[in-house]
């Protein structure tokens, strides 16, 4: 099994990995002997725009915030870079050589990244460019502190390229929105050039990754490479391997429907918001474009991002892995509002306005991008490369997932469906939580999707920590159908014991049919329905809640649903309860869950 599911990861990309390890261990990796002294300030200076600049992103002026959601009040002095607010255990020691590091012992070390992703950089110079002078002074005097406690290549904030990638990336954007980017202080060109040399040696490693790790390692070797032109000889050659992998990567992991090698909504996003400050910066630097076929394949992920968006609320399913990655925070919208990419990628890869006037133009107004022209709202579609049906109709929306893995699938949600109706999730998908947390690798199993678990098994069994083993093959896939108010669209599978699912869903906009067919060698399924938050009573065998009812039938006997308590996480290291409905059935069995508006 093992060796079968390396095979579909790929040789080229296990080899990446495999050297890339032996090569640390052996302490032969050239990354291994870089040298670099560490940053000295100031790094930005007070700007002289008279212009009056668009609304800045006030978020970290009262407060630090980790993943979107946990605050602490700001500190007057720099805090503790190596301070972890999810975990008990020590902070790791920041005065060894990175590669001699665990990955893991010091609990979830994204908490520890955090703030050393330098989410604040980009939010104080949103306030400086304004005229405050303490927000630049401030500025200044965190990033002198992180240089000075975090000298090159010591400690755990140097030990992930793409950590490094994303600093560079936030770097940059706060010089460019301040106007400086054409005469930066040499406090700022030393920082970038420690950490630049840092991604440029281990991109065979992010390469091997096939995920977002490729994408800004390559956007970080452009953006800074091209920035550091007439400061580093080294920085043309660093500015065309990230294009080259740009090209590469937009052509690999980018399926041409749109669909991203992750499988995920918010790190779809994440490499979306990437590519859109790739390019704005392009724009910006008047350099030459990408190839017609790069732009087709961000086109088609722009698509995919805005179909899968509620425009009234911005949210969207909380389908794949979400480790809580945002990028370019230039506005204070919640970490769950997708308009704000959606928009700046729109107007960049489409020459199209997705919503209009609002806080989510803000980042066009800071980059310089152009608005496009009005789009008309999105439609369902079904996108086969990746495995998504998305029904829409009114003010519902329904997105159906269905396994098309290309690529590592990091949950065994085959069959999930989430269910939208005017800004409200319905139907909703357990999240992650955690990649390192006691209980944690619960929310990517097949009970914590709404689905059809047999015999308490997840789908496809589980490897290892982020790897599962006999991946599916989507059966019976009927792409979406629009006929008269009702659309509907359908999949199956077959699982390695034997198991069948077949689901089947059309939605109008009074509401959602899902039938259900499962047959095969099984003892028990369970049907899962996990719903909105929200007071759920029994009205008989149906359940409701304000204007919505959910009732199931089994071969067409009506069934009282379990209704419990249950866990999900739309921020990463976030747990709230919810309510969850669930049926059992023994055999073959043909089951229809109908949900009214």
């Amino acid at each position: 099994m093992k060796l079968r599911t390396y095979l579909r990861l790929g040789l080229a990309n296990v080899a990446r990995v495999a050297v890339y390890r032996l090569r640390l261990k052996s302490g032969l990796h050239p990354v291994q002997r870089l040298q670099a002294s560490a940053a000295k300030g100031p790094f930005y200076r007070v700007p002289q725009s008279t212009v009056l600049p668009p609304p800045a992103n006030t978020a970290w002026d009262e407060a630090l915030c980790w993943f979107g959601w946990r605050k602490q009040s700001r500190p007057e002095t720099p805090p503790d870079w190596f301070e972890n607010p999810f975990s008990d255990t020590s902070s790791l020691n920041a005065e060894r050589d990175w590669w001699a590091i665990p990955d893991f012992g010091a609990g979830d070390i994204k908490g520890l990244w955090e703030l050393s992703r330098f989410d604040w950089v980009v939010a104080w110079a949103t306030v400086a460019a304004g005229g405050d002078e303490d927000a630049l002074a401030r500025l200044n005097l965190w990033l002198s502190d992180w240089a000075q406690s975090n000298p090159p290549y010591k400690g755990p904030n140097w030990k992930c390229g793409q950590e490094a990638s994303i600093r560079v990336m936030h770097l940059i954007t706060a010089v460019w929105i301040l106007e400086q980017d054409r005469e930066p202080e040499q406090g700022l060109v030393d920082l970038l050039i420690a950490h630049i040399q840092r991604i440029a040696p281990t991109m065979s490693y992010a390469i091997g990754q096939q995920n977002n790790h490729g994408t800004s390692e390559a956007a970080a070797l452009f953006i800074g490479g091209s920035f550091l032109i007439g400061h580093d000889p080294r920085a043309e050659l660093w500015a065309r391997k990230g294009r080259r992998w740009l090209e590469e990567r937009a052509q690999k992991l980018i399926e041409p429907d749109g669909s991203f090698s992750q499988y995920s909504v918010t790190y779809h996003r994440f490499m979306l918001d990437t590519y859109s400050l790739v390019e704005a910066w392009r724009l910006h630097r008047e350099q030459p474009s990408f190839s017609k076929e790069m732009y087709e394949r961000l086109g088609a992920a722009t698509n995919w991002l805005l179909v899968m968006t509620d425009a009234k609320s911005g949210d969207a399913p909380n389908i794949g892995a979400n480790d809580g990655a945002r990028l370019i925070q230039l506005t204070d919208s919640d970490y769950r509002d997708f308009r704000p990419s959606g928009q700046l990628a729109a107007a960049l890869f489409q020459n199209a306005d997705a919503y209009g006037a609002g806080g989510w133009t803000a980042p066009l107004r800071w980059l310089g991008v152009q608005d496009g022209r009005p789009r008309a709202a999105p439609e369902s579609k079904s996108f086969d490369d990746g495995g998504y049906h998305v029904l829409r109709t009114g003010d519902a929306m329904a997105v159906l997932r269905y396994p098309r893995f290309r690529f590592r699938p990091s949950q065994a949600d085959a069959l999930h469906l989430d269910l939208w109706h005017n800004g409200t999730n319905l139907l909703r998908d357990a999240g992650t939580f955690s990649y390192n947390a006691k209980g944690a690798e619960w929310f990517s199993s097949s009970s914590a999707h709404n689905t059809i678990v047999f015999d308490g098994r997840d789908q496809m069994p589980r490897l290892g920590r982020f790897l599962f083993g006999q991946w599916l093959d989507a059966e019976e896939v009927e792409s979406v159908r629009i006929e008269g108010g009702q659309i509907s669209a359908a999949a199956a599978y077959t699982d390695a014991e034997g198991a069948t699912h077949k689901r089947a869903v059309s939605l109008t906009p009074e509401g959602l049919v899902c039938r259900d067919w499962i047959s095969g060698p099984f003892e028990e399924a369970v049907l899962t329905w996990r719903l909105a938050p929200g007071e759920w009573r029994y009205n008989g065998d149906v359940l409701a809640h304000e204007n919505y009812s959910v009732s199931i039938e089994a071969d067409g006997i009506s069934l009282r649903p379990t209704l419990e308590i249950s866990v999900e996480s739309r921020y990463y290291q976030k747990q709230s309860e919810i309510p969850v409905a669930t049926v059992r059935v023994r055999g073959a069995t043909t089951l229809v869950t109908k949900v009214t508006f």
